[in-house]
């Protein structure tokens, strides 16, 4: 019989199990699972960033568009395009939770995403949210108005009844990818092929600053210092959940922020 794993395992050894696999069979499991999702966005964005300094004018004078509608005119159409591109960017998610179910693992449980410890989750995620959210909405405006990045547009969706559930389902939905993905997945990964500590955390955090990139040098540059403080975080939880919380409310707060203030203050800037 399996002995049953502690509620919080440290991220460094649980799931000896997936030791047993061959560092060949773990090394393609994960390179596959950073070209589906997130390896795949970093190279995006890194040519996205390419594309930008080619362009006339300082990247200050360029703008990032997320949330965009993709098909103007056709409300419905367009919140089925939404929907369906939030639910098939939580694929990877989904297949990751399969990975570690088939490892013996316990699925996304062993990664610490889960219902047992929602205090931790709920008020540790404010908690950090309030700090990372805070100093990165200060290093934006200063890295913007230095020319480093371009001016980010969180949301230009049209003024329709769904507008703000929709905001909020893609900041959850980017929060549990990320967080699932490049903190628990890859250091769980890189972990049990034998990456010493430091290495682990300097590839979790770069990662997360390249599929940025496409924001320019501060985007990259504030998500690996956000990188930073969330391994070690997790090193010390052993749970993404607070992470995914902080995360969501992170982007909660600039998707929908944005949409109330955009044009309406002077600090805010706008394309």
């Amino acid at each position: 019989m399996r002995a049953q794993a502690p509620d919080n395992p440290p991220p460094a050894r649980a799931g000896l199990a997936g030791e047993r696999l061959p560092r060949r069979a773990l090394r393609t499991e994960t390179l596959l699972v950073l070209a589906l999702s997130l390896g795949a966005s970093g190279v995006s964005s890194l040519i996205s960033f390419v594309g930008a300094l080619t362009r006339p004018g300082g990247l200050g004078d360029q703008a990032a568009r997320l949330n965009s509608s993709q098909a103007p005119g056709r409300p419905w159409l367009d919140l089925a395009w939404q929907l369906f591109g939030i639910a098939t960017a939580l694929v990877p998610v989904a297949l990751v939770a399969h990975l570690l179910t088939r490892e013996g693992a316990g699925g996304l449980r062993v990664l610490g995403f889960d219902r047992r410890r929602p205090s931790l989750d709920l008020g540790g995620g404010a908690v950090v949210a309030a700090c990372v959210g805070g100093c990165g909405i200060g290093f934006y405006l200063l890295a913007q108005a230095s020319g480093f990045n371009l001016t980010v547009e969180p949301e230009s969706l049209p003024q329709v009844w769904w507008k703000y559930p929709v905001l909020i389902a893609s900041a959850v939905q980017n929060s549990v990818l990320e967080e699932v993905i490049v903190v628990g997945y890859l250091l769980r990964r890189l972990d049990q092929l034998g990456w010493a500590p430091l290495s682990a955390l300097a590839a979790s955090a770069v990662l997360r600053g390249s599929y940025h990139l496409y924001q320019g040098v501060g985007g990259f540059l504030g998500n690996v210092a956000m990188g930073v403080v969330f391994v070690l975080l997790y090193r010390r939880w052993g749970r993404v959940g607070p992470l995914v919380v902080a995360h969501a409310l992170i982007d909660i707060v600039a998707f929908v922020g944005y949409a109330l203030l955009a044009g309406k203050v002077d600090w805010l800037p706008t394309p």
